[in-house]
């Protein structure tokens, strides 16, 4: 199976009580495609950049087995940047700035050599992108993922929810569903949004975990404890690249593997929140990740 990453690409400047960070890497689309590529080896990644962004990222993507060919580059302008500030409990933070710049004007159009893939994961943009997205497709895809956040809610929930209705799996945060729900409970919510046609629906819980519901069954994942965490930026979107990674190697996609993949990408946010922006990402391995992973085993792990 072959991976379409469709997100930003982008400069942060992110400061935590930990330390600050300027005019560093981010991007929902460049943590999916990194994340995903130690699960998998084949990512296409669709975005926009300005003249700015360094090309030896791009280089470094490609080694890293991410074909950047559906990466638009516009010379003569700046690519997105978002500055941001966390608070003391590192769940919630204030944006700073938010320069849109080249994402003013993204209109992907996606290669033809991606048009087949068998994988769709829709980073956080517009719900009418990820829907021009969706009808772009030759044939559908085995799997289309879906991530988005309160601010289309207030501003474009009609397309929204038709987006959400043509997608597998819809990944948002437990206040997201509480919004798009109406319901306070989370059970109740899921019920609500899971009728608006995604299979499975993966709400994130920072660091208490994730809850994945999907007919009538709830799964519990837990977050790893972490005993320094120094960037939460990106963690969503590492979570869904390591999902998209592992159930890219599954002949079948049920609850079960969809279980299994939350643990992945669990264990890849684990690691993305050690350091700022893309520094510990980019130096896993295959060990690390096992060592990770059996981490996550050791601490559900009991007998009844």
């Amino acid at each position: 199976m072959s991976i379409l990453v469709v997100g930003t690409v982008a400069f942060d400047d992110i400061e935590t009580p930990f330390g600050r960070a300027k005019m560093v890497i981010g991007g929902a689309g460049t943590y999916i495609a990194w994340s995903s590529s130690y699960l998998h080896p084949s990512i296409n990644l669709v975005s926009i950049v300005g003249g700015d962004f360094p090309k030896e990222e791009l280089a470094m993507m490609n080694d890293r087995g991410v074909d950047t060919t559906g990466i638009e580059i516009v010379e003569d302008k700046k690519s997105f940047f978002w500055a941001g500030k966390y608070h003391d409990n590192m769940n919630s933070r204030d944006t700073i700035t938010t320069d849109l710049n080249v994402l003013a004007d993204f209109d992907p159009v996606l290669p033809d050599s991606y048009k087949d893939d068998d994988i769709l994961m829709l980073g956080n943009l517009t719900p009418e992108i990820q829907i021009k997205v969706m009808d772009q497709m030759t044939k559908r895809p085995k799997l289309i993922v879906l991530d988005t956040m309160n601010f289309w809610m207030d501003i474009a929930l009609d397309s929204l929810k038709e987006a959400i209705s043509r997608v597998d799996i819809l990944t948002i945060n437990d206040e997201e569903a509480r919004q798009l729900s109406g319901e306070y409970s989370l059970v109740k919510a899921a019920a609500v949004i899971n009728k608006m046609g995604p299979k499975f629906l993966i709400i994130k819980k920072g660091e208490h975990g994730a809850l994945l519901f999907s007919e009538g069954k709830i799964f519990s994942a837990p977050a790893l404890p972490i005993a320094q965490v120094m960037d939460p930026t990106g963690a969503g979107d590492s979570f869904a690249g390591g999902l998209c990674g592992y159930l890219a190697s599954c002949e079948t996609v049920d609850f079960e593997a969809v279980k299994t993949g939350i643990i992945h990408g669990s264990t890849m946010a684990s690691f993305c929140v050690e350091e700022f922006s893309l520094g510990k990402i980019k130096t896993l391995n295959e060990d690390l990740i096992k060592e990770r992973l059996n981490k996550f085993k050791e601490i559900t792990s009991f007998n009844l």
